[in-house]
């Protein structure tokens, strides 16, 4: 079964040569004025709206997960359109994107079912959330392989101990996805996201709670538990809103990539 495309066109174009030429100017624009940062991380957040909003703050956090090595990934995110109980995982052979098909990672894809109570919620796996990943990774890592991980109602905790059990896994990768604070003027917007962002930054779990508003915030919460259990630390990469490229500042969203070594 293959897991089909559902937002190209809206989210991001739907042919391969438009794609390429996103890749290519998110890299030109930072590589003119920055230094990607000399990390070696198989652990991303990365956000997830149309790549003119959000592509450039992606992109940086994919070129560090290249780096990596790794050729193995589960990409895990919210459920916008679909309420359920849990997290799903359905039996993909494979992830389309314009780029040509993602295998499916098989094996880790039978471990998570072997050690966790995962259902299968079919109609959540058409979910914006997840699927604007799979070009960047088919882009930065062309024989990687991945696993679709959606969620809804769930503890922290439990989704925490997922991915524990993923990092675990040395030739396994985590890609988590959030967008930040929507729909408010600018400044409070970047008020209430500098909340999320120092609160990642310290792996501060008490601020976390003190006005982050991101709608991935269950998972960027059990990534946080995940990375104190491992004793990793997180490095900010970029963050930005809506406004820089709308110029519409009075309703925006906010945007942020990080990784964790």
């Amino acid at each position: 079964m293959k897991r089909e495309m559902s937002v190209c066109g809206s989210f991001y174009p739907c042919r391969s040569i438009e794609l390429e030429k996103y890749f290519e100017h998110f890299s030109a624009v930072y590589d003119e004025s920055f230094s990607l940062p000399q990390l070696n991380s198989k652990i991303i957040i990365v956000p997830h709206a149309g790549y003119v909003y959000s592509g450039y703050t992606a992109n940086i956090a994919y070129r560090i997960l290249q780096k990596s090595e790794i050729k193995k990934f589960v990409v895990i995110g919210p459920s916008h359109k679909v309420a359920f109980e849990g997290v799903s995982l359905c039996n993909f052979n494979s992830y389309e994107t314009p780029c040509d098909d993602i295998k499916s990672a098989d094996d880790i894809a039978q471990k998570l079912k072997d050690n966790f109570s995962i259902n299968c919620f079919e109609t959540a796996h058409a979910e914006h959330s997840t699927e604007v990943q799979f070009p960047f990774i088919k882009h930065y890592i062309p024989d990687a392989e991945i696993i679709e991980l959606v969620y809804s109602q769930i503890d922290a905790e439990y989704l925490s101990d997922i991915m524990s059990f993923i990092l675990s896994q040395d030739d396994c990768g985590l890609i988590i996805s959030t967008d930040l604070s929507h729909f408010y003027e600018n400044e409070k917007a970047k008020k209430l996201d500098m909340v999320c962002l120092e609160s990642i930054e310290r792996l501060d779990l008490e601020l976390l709670h003190k006005g982050c508003e991101a709608c991935g915030v269950i998972g960027v919460k059990a990534l946080m538990l995940s990375a104190k259990k491992h004793s990793l630390s997180s490095h900010l990469l970029d963050y930005r809103t809506s406004a820089e490229l709308s110029k519409d500042t009075s309703s925006v969203v906010g945007y942020m990539s990080a990784c964790f070594v």
